[in-house]
């Protein structure tokens, strides 16, 4: 049982701190938005995955896996809604903003929901999430469980270390919080993790169903 545990954690830690959309759309709300954006950015992400844990331990990630038609439709969404927060990025980048010297701090950038809500947003809309949760969970679960009595434990823990992880990202950005709000720093990181964004949500739309 311990040894399943350490397992299960392993596996997670990997998924986790492995780059992709959730880290470049952390990594970006946190440049646009600060701690707060970041975190509560994290805080989507993580909503996202505990709506997919309930999906898959009722059968619904199960059925979009198995439907060409929602499978495909979800992925051409999701592709296109990081290929839009890139974009929104690279033009902001463009544009450019004044330094953080002359920024007045009553007017976020980012607003709370909005941060939460594209976070929620953007893990909801990955395909992935869906093979995911339905190839790791059910190798953990306990025998005797079954459903959401099985899922949920494993998937509320991947849900907090995923929130753990990227809220790290908020927090190391906030500690240079001034460097990284000057204009020219700035526009280079917004145009970097929006290329990126463009770049994960049209390699989203080319994969093939797997």
């Amino acid at each position: 049982m311990v040894t399943e545990v350490f397992a299960y954690l392993g596996v997670c830690a990997v998924v986790i701190c492995t780059p992709g959309p959730d880290t470049a759309l952390t990594i970006r709300n946190s440049i646009i938005g600060g701690r707060r954006g970041g975190v509560r950015t994290a805080a989507g992400i993580a909503s996202g995955q505990l709506v997919w844990t309930i999906a898959a331990s009722i059968g619904i990630a199960g059925l979009i896996q198995a439907s060409q038609a929602a499978f495909t439709a979800l992925k051409i969404v999701g592709a296109a809604y990081l290929v839009f927060l890139g974009v929104q990025s690279i033009v902001a980048a463009v544009r450019g903003h004044p330094g953080h010297e002359h920024r007045k701090p009553q007017q976020p950038e980012l607003g709370a929901w909005q941060a939460v809500r594209q976070g929620f947003l953007s893990n909801l809309a990955n395909p992935k999430m869906a093979v995911f949760f339905l190839s790791l969970l059910p190798q953990f679960a306990s025998p005797t469980s079954a459903g959401f009595a099985a899922f949920a434990p494993l998937g509320l823990v991947f849900c907090l270390m995923t929130f753990g992880w990227l809220s790290i990202y908020a927090l190391v950005l906030h500690r240079v919080g001034s460097f990284i709000q000057r204009s020219r720093v700035r526009r280079s990181l917004e145009a970097v993790t929006g290329t990126v964004l463009v770049g994960l949500g049209i390699r989203l739309a080319a994969e093939t169903r797997g």
